[in-house]
């Protein structure tokens, strides 16, 4: 005969498997809401207006001399406004634009009196981090630029928390007429003629692109383990930076791309690990030109200590001249031309070193 603690006991272990299954639910991080049809007709019929023949052209206009599209993407004020509008000063105007997609449902301060005025997009929608709503406004940023001016050559993503490393004239020819800035690209004969602005007649896009990461295969099975099936299988997925420079050219396939997307956009039924943002752009460039791009970024980011998912966070005390140099440090590339995360109060000291340290050059 058992015992009345044995069957208690032996009830309560019975019972635990029940009790998993529901709570599992709940235990489980939510999954966001998918993007709603207006908000993804609205895109379309954008995208379908920057692609057209008219808006289309992949090459500079032998009319102009080559832009930076400067492409912000914030859900709160901009912290470095006043780092960037340094930044700019002294820049030709005829040589970047900016854009700046805010979150619409945050009370933002559109900024007056600096080079950033006029410059949020009117069409820009919600965003959620981890999900697909940051591919969705990063391909609205790119479409809004091509269609704003054909000069922008070259579109670097960018967010509130980012900054420069260096100053506009050192980041434009890095970008538009250095012949050695890439310490990865192979000499030939492109790479080293010229236009008649100095600008390379072959040059590529600057995207992070990882083939093998030991989180790949969870966040590939995220939605589904063969959701993904047959437009992106599993020996075609990346992983990469969200933060990255595309040249005109990429600009054009990621706005006028329809088939990833497709996959991309749907809701990740393992929140926890579905970053789409950090494979969608990756993985659409690695399968449709690897060769046009370097598989870096030019973004410094911090992952010592990363915290559910965020990277090391920089904090006032941590900011020094010292620091600069160091996040500027490349194995790809002569010099990192932008760094995240910072916090809103490095504003300060990073004003103090501006113009003596990080745009002396």
């Amino acid at each position: 005969m058992f015992s009345t603690p044995f069957i208690l006991s032996f009830s309560l272990l019975l019972s635990l498997p029940i009790l998993f299954f529901l709570l599992a639910p709940t235990l489980r991080p939510h999954p966001l809401p998918p993007i709603s049809l207006p908000d993804e007709l609205d895109d379309l019929r954008l995208f379908h207006r920057a692609t057209t023949p008219s808006s289309a052209s992949s090459h500079l206009s032998s009319s102009s001399s080559p832009k930076i599209a400067f492409l912000f993407l914030t859900n709160t004020d901009l912290h470095f406004l006043p780092l960037w509008n340094r930044f700019f000063r002294t820049a030709k105007t005829s040589r970047y634009n900016i854009y700046v997609h805010a979150d619409p449902t945050v009370n933002i301060t559109h900024p007056n009196g600096t080079v950033f005025d006029d410059r949020f997009i009117p069409n820009a929608k919600r965003t959620f981090r981890a999900s697909a709503t940051l591919i969705s406004a990063s391909r609205r940023l790119l479409a809004t630029a091509i269609l704003d001016d054909p000069a922008n050559a070259y579109f670097a993503v960018l967010s509130q928390y980012c900054i420069p490393l260096h100053s506009f004239n050192y980041i434009y020819r890095s970008l538009f007429t250095s012949k050695n800035f890439d310490l990865t690209s192979n000499s030939d004969l492109n790479s080293s003629v010229l236009t008649q602005y100095g600008v390379r007649v072959k040059y590529k896009s600057f995207v992070e692109i990882i083939s093998k990461e030991p989180r790949l295969w969870k966040r590939y099975v995220a939605r589904g383990r063969f959701v993904m099936m047959p437009e992106v299988p599993f020996e075609e997925f990346r992983a990469g930076s969200q933060f990255f420079v595309l040249t005109r050219k990429h600009a054009l396939l990621v706005v006028k791309d329809r088939t990833l997307w497709r996959k991309f956009k749907l809701p990740c039924y393992r929140a926890d690990e579905c970053y789409p943002e950090e494979h969608y752009f990756p993985t659409l460039l690695s399968m449709q030109d690897p060769n046009g791009v370097t598989h870096y970024t030019l973004t410094r980011v911090n992952w010592t200590g990363t915290v559910a998912g965020h990277p090391h966070m920089y904090k006032p005390k941590e900011v020094s001249v010292n620091l600069i140099y160091e996040l500027r440090k490349s194995n790809y590339s002569s010099s990192y031309l932008f760094a995240r995360k910072f916090s809103p109060d490095c504003l300060r000291p990073l004003m103090g070193i501006a113009d003596s340290v990080i745009f002396r050059y």
